[in-house]
């Protein structure tokens, strides 16, 4: 309907400039013609005028109605989170029931503060951003698993302005996902930890990956939004397992973005500093190349969760020179090689050289993006305590608390 407006606005404007252009010598003999073309031209000018102004208004009322509906389901997510302290609370433990309310209310408190930045417009925000020149083409393997086989109700081809707009309003409509991929310990293949992704949701249900949105949100400003977001859904799943008694542990990525969002961050930390029982359960996953750019602010908050107990894990090596040292002061304690990587005959001894000098040291290596059981056996006899890939799992929706 917005575009059959637009499309006879603009039809009923161009009309009359050209009425305008051809009739007034017409109607004022002796008027030069350029005179009428000018009127056409004025006319065409303050039709376009017109027309920007109604669509900045529509942006705006648009804007703020996927607000007024992500308040709401911040709210609803309030009130489903609250009754869990019920159960506590009537079994007599008055002080645990406390501590839980409070976590609870502080979570609520981070997704309201995510809430309050999607109401910051920048400029930088309102230019189209465009797509990919390629699958992954800025963010290679970026907060991403392998690529799947066959994606399942992938949405349809859309340009960056497309795709944007779908992020918003599925930041507004909490239609962000959480997706988990299983890490398995080898040989067993039992599950230890699970890899945590964000999927975007449209209206229509169609799911939009990652190699899609990553470099579109990213020059939209949007992507410590959603990375925060995901953070937050993270810790409301080691809550749930610790409410099943799971002995299970999240990956998590984190981008500078999010590590140099220092308002988050500091409640961030406030509140896992009061939910110390939840942290061994987390491990921060960063590239390679991120720790090795990182400057002061980065590594100052890596510091700060470091010492309240979190671990940490490198992904998207490229170099296998590694200062194990520097991964030990960090507290990296899991290092993710790609299969390709590690099946490289003309890198095998490098591989084995890094391997020898990460024996007991408390860090651990993980093939990831194993496909086949070629792959898996050529990787056991590497001696790789873990794995990941869809041989053992794809990303799955992960069910929300209840």
């Amino acid at each position: 309907m917005a575009a059959l407006a637009a499309f006879l606005h603009g039809l009923a404007v161009a009309a009359a400039a050209v009425s305008v252009a051809l009739g007034l010598p017409e109607l004022r003999p002796g008027t030069d013609p350029a005179m009428g073309w000018i009127g056409g031209g004025l006319i065409l000018l303050a039709g376009a005028a017109v027309d920007l102004h109604r669509r900045l208004a529509r942006r705006q009322r648009d804007t703020l109605e996927r607000l007024d509906r992500l308040q709401k389901s911040v709210d609803a997510l309030a009130e489903r989170l609250e009754p869990r302290v019920a159960p506590e609370a009537e079994a007599g433990d008055a002080d645990r029931s406390a501590a839980t309310h409070e976590a609870v209310l502080q979570e609520v408190r981070l997704l309201h503060a995510l809430v309050a930045r999607l109401g910051e417009v920048r400029p930088a925000e309102e230019r189209e951003a465009p797509p990919p020149s390629g699958p992954g083409a800025a963010f290679p393997d970026s907060r991403r698993p392998d690529p799947q086989p066959a994606a399942k109700a992938e949405a349809r081809l859309m340009d960056g302005a497309g795709v944007l707009e779908v992020v918003r309003d599925a930041l507004a409509a909490d239609r962000i996902d959480v997706h988990l991929q299983p890490i398995v310990s080898l040989p067993q293949r039992k599950h230890r930890f699970f890899e945590v992704f964000s999927r975007v949701r449209a209206a229509d249900g169609a799911l939009i990956l990652p190699d899609r949105y990553l470099e579109i949100a990213e020059r939209a400003g949007l992507m410590a939004t959603i990375d925060n977001l995901l953070l937050v859904r993270c810790i409301q799943l080691i809550r749930e397992t610790e409410r099943r008694q799971h002995a299970i542990g999240f990956f998590c990525n984190m981008s500078a973005a999010t590590l140099s969002d220092a308002a988050f961050m500091r409640q961030f930390l406030d509140l896992m500093v009061r939910n110390q029982t939840l942290v061994p359960k987390l491990a921060f996953e960063l590239s390679q190349q991120e720790l090795r750019a990182g400057g002061a602010v980065t590594m100052g908050i890596l510091s700060q969760l470091a010492r309240i107990g979190f671990r940490f894990s490198m992904d998207r090596v490229t170099d296998l020179d590694i200062d194990v040292d520097a991964l030990l002061r960090h507290e990296i304690r899991y290092v993710k090689l790609d299969c390709g990587l590690l099946l490289d005959p003309v890198l095998a001894p490098r591989i084995e050289d890094l391997r020898h000098r990460l024996d007991g040291t408390g860090i651990d290596l993980i093939a990831e993006k194993i496909e086949t059981e070629a792959q898996l056996d050529a990787i056991q006899r590497s001696g790789i305590d873990f794995g990941q890939g869809y041989l053992f799992g794809e990303p799955r929706p992960a069910r929300k608390p209840s």
